[in-house]
């Protein structure tokens, strides 16, 4: 379900890829949903759940590696961290 998200907002525009991004958006408000792969670093989920709390968007964990969710966007590296911008 969360990848067929992914995939159907990928041309739309409407996602940000990385952590600093994703954390920076979400600061702003502008990040409705955040997608994790299985693998992402735990500090990196800490830091990302933290900021969702403040920034009332929701996470959901992925059961796809960062390698796996980098090629699903087409990106020629790995993607641990996905955020689906607000319309």
């Amino acid at each position: 379900m969360a990848l067929i998200e992914i995939k159907k907002n990928l041309k739309s525009k409407r996602l940000v890829f990385g952590t600093e991004l994703t954390v920076k958006q979400i600061k702003l408000g502008n990040v409705s949903k955040v997608f994790l792969s299985s693998n992402c670093p735990d500090s990196v989920k800490k830091d990302i759940s933290y900021y969702s709390g403040t920034g009332g968007c929701s996470v959901e964990s992925l059961e796809v590696l960062n390698e796996e969710l980098g090629v699903i966007c087409k990106k020629p590296f790995s993607v641990s961290v996905v955020g689906l911008l607000k319309q």
